[in-house]
């Protein structure tokens, strides 16, 4: 096994490479499933390094293979993802977003960095360790049905399969630094509830002439409270909001419907759909008991996230080893969704996260356009992936 300190002499080697590869990306982001320049810069720096890949894996995805000596006697997965955000950036810096109305608000520049620069110090390693090591550059995350999820379907999975995946994620609530782990369910399912309420609109001076979708909606929105504080299993994570609500009225006028689009979340697949039937009975009877009706659609989105107990086990005791016991800690249950559990319903998975705050106190949150993290997160997510990778290789290789 190469030695902790050697792995982080090679990251070292590569800090302006780190720096300046995640500049480029974050300056030049890319909606999800547009990742067009962003997959030809990440070719590129292959290229460099000649490092065979292949490209346009479900539109814009990559896929590399890094043989060791003994090339099946395991194969191990380490996976980014490429997309950004329609979101305006605002801050002030050098390497700001030149893509007006697009921003890596979610820290995929840093993910895809690491993996990238990971897969420069795995490839000149590759005649130390027996194994394979497949790096899966994915594009849109951030939409469903997911780019994970059409990168399964093309096979990334297969020729070799991999037999564990990794995936970390920015996380500004750690300083630079500093990971995270938990074993077991860790992020929720996220699926996407619209609902049309409709009525019989007019004069809102004339409301005993009319069937008040705007009045359903809201005696709906507050009765559907009822599948988080009444249906819900006890000690099952679960959350229903509503972010969106279109009412195209006036003072003066109630219109004939109203659309509502929000979010349904848990951690436990058959709770998760009978609640889609509660939701759509819940909102349709409340409609007709007001004289009205509702049309509702759920799209089905991601499963929920499970981290494989002992691999993950396994995983922070080497973060342990590679970064302190005090750089790493143990996290809660998050209700935000994160396509990598399409990974991790297939095999062995954990998905850690990297502290990328300045401080002890939290940076500016993931979806916002002040987001930005401390580089030095870049050479701590770089060191730690090799190695946690390289890990798996010496052990069981």
């Amino acid at each position: 096994m190469i030695s902790i300190d050697e792995i982080k002499k090679r990251v070292s080697d590569l800090s302006n490479d780190l720096v300046r590869i995640r500049r480029h990306l974050h300056q030049h982001p890319e909606l999800s499933f547009h990742e067009h320049e962003t997959a030809a810069f990440i070719s590129r720096e292959l290229d460099k390094r000649s490092i065979d890949h292949e490209r346009g894996i479900a539109g814009t995805g990559i896929v590399l293979h890094i043989k060791g000596k003994n090339p099946k006697s395991k194969t191990i997965a380490l996976r980014a993802d490429l997309d950004a955000l329609p979101i305006s950036e605002m801050n002030n810096v050098a390497y700001k977003s030149v893509n007006q109305g697009v921003m890596h608000a979610c820290g995929h520049d840093v993910h895809s960095t690491c993996l990238l620069a990971s897969c420069f110090i795995l490839h000149d390693l590759r005649d130390m360790f027996n194994g394979t090591i497949k790096a899966i550059f994915q594009p849109g995350e951030e939409v469903l049905p997911g780019g994970a999820s059409l990168m399964i379907e093309a096979g990334v999975l297969e020729n070799p399969v991999p037999e564990t995946i990794l995936g970390q994620h920015v996380y500004p609530n750690l300083k630079a630094g500093k990971v995270g782990f938990r074993p077991g369910k860790y992020m929720a399912s996220a699926d996407e509830i619209y609902i049309t309420f409709k009525g019989k609109g007019g004069h809102a001076a004339e409301p005993y002439n009319l069937i008040d979708p705007v009045l359903i909606t809201a005696q709906a929105i507050t009765s559907l409270q009822q599948v988080v504080s009444r249906k819900a299993p006890i000690g099952v994570p679960t959350v229903l909001s509503f972010g969106k609500i279109a009412a195209d009225g006036a003072t003066n006028v109630v219109p004939n419907e109203v659309r509502v689009e929000g979010t349904f979340r848990t951690l436990e697949e058959k709770w998760r759909f009978e609640a889609h039937q509660w939701i759509e009975r819940i909102a349709q009877e409340t409609a007709k008991s007001l004289g009205g009706e509702a049309e509702v659609n759920i799209k089905v989105g991601y499963p929920f996230l499970h981290n494989d107990e002992e691999f993950t086990s396994e995983m922070k005791s080497g973060a342990i080893e590679f970064l302190g016991a005090d750089n790493v800690a143990d996290l809660d249950v998050r209700m935000g969704g994160e396509d990598f559990a399409y990974y991790s319903q297939k095999m062995p998975g954990c998905f850690y996260r990297l502290g990328v705050s300045s401080s002890d106190e939290p940076s500016a949150g993931l979806h916002t356009p002040y987001f930005d993290v401390d580089e030095r997160a870049l050479t701590t997510g770089t060191g730690l992936m090799t190695y946690l990778t390289l890990r798996q290789l010496f052990q069981n290789g």
